[in-house]
């Protein structure tokens, strides 16, 4: 069962396991870990895969906090994070990586990990990533956080659409003008080159933005908003 051990102002959830192939980083979260408060048997350290799905295949064996590398020698922490977060949801899982490519950044966040810190950082950036997931947030290194807001589309803010303005397309417009010209569904679609048929659809659009339900009342109405001369 997983167990919560306190310091004056950090809840410490246990036991956590860390899968990390490379020893000396393996060492260095440890001892992060520890400064924190967590006791050594409280840590479950794994250098692959296929060891931290054995410790997760023993009886009662549960974690409550997971800290993964991506780069592991028999495989990509993603399939564990994906494994662990179909079974548990709510279990926070940070990435300490070394890799910031757009694919792997974006393939972790999307497989259920918290968070995403590179390997590069120093003790005490790490120890504040550390101390932020234990509180429930979700840190992501400032490095990938701007990758992030580099890939978000750009959009303009919405215009504030005028009380008059029914909000025609641009084939629309040209169409409800040719209406008020006093042509025929045929004469609009030889004239711009249409069928009948999608005249007549764009035609129900306009009555329908409009409010009204014929082509006398289209042109008064046009002519009332001031969308045609």
């Amino acid at each position: 069962m997983p167990t919560q051990m306190l310091t004056a102002d950090l809840a410490l959830p246990a036991p956590v396991l860390v899968v990390e192939d490379n020893p000396l980083v393996r060492n260095r979260l440890q001892g992060l870990l520890q400064q924190l408060g967590y006791s050594s048997d409280a840590l479950v350290m794994a250098g692959s895969l296929a060891q931290a799905r054995a410790y997760l295949a023993g009886e009662a064996h549960t974690v409550s906090l997971v800290l993964v590398d991506l780069g592991l020698p028999d495989g990509s922490g993603i399939e564990l994070i994906e494994e662990l977060h179909a079974q548990a949801p709510n279990l926070p899982m940070l990435v300490v990586s070394a890799w910031s490519t757009q694919e792997m950044i974006w393939a972790a966040l999307r497989a259920g990990a918290v968070g995403y810190v590179l390997k590069e950082r120093d003790d005490m950036e790490m120890a504040m990533a550390l101390r932020s997931v234990l509180r429930g947030g979700a840190p992501i290194d400032p490095f990938i956080a701007r990758r992030i807001i580099e890939e978000l589309p750009l959009q303009a803010p919405p215009a504030v659409q005028a009380a008059d303005d029914p909000g025609l397309s641009a084939r629309e417009h040209t169409i409800l003008h040719l209406v008020v010209e006093g042509l025929s569904n045929r004469e609009i679609a030889e004239r711009l080159f249409l069928s009948r048929y999608t005249v007549e659809s764009h035609i129900k659009n306009v009555y329908r933005k409009l409010s009204v339900s014929s082509r006398t009342q289209a042109a008064q109405e046009a002519r009332r908003r001031r969308l045609v001369d």
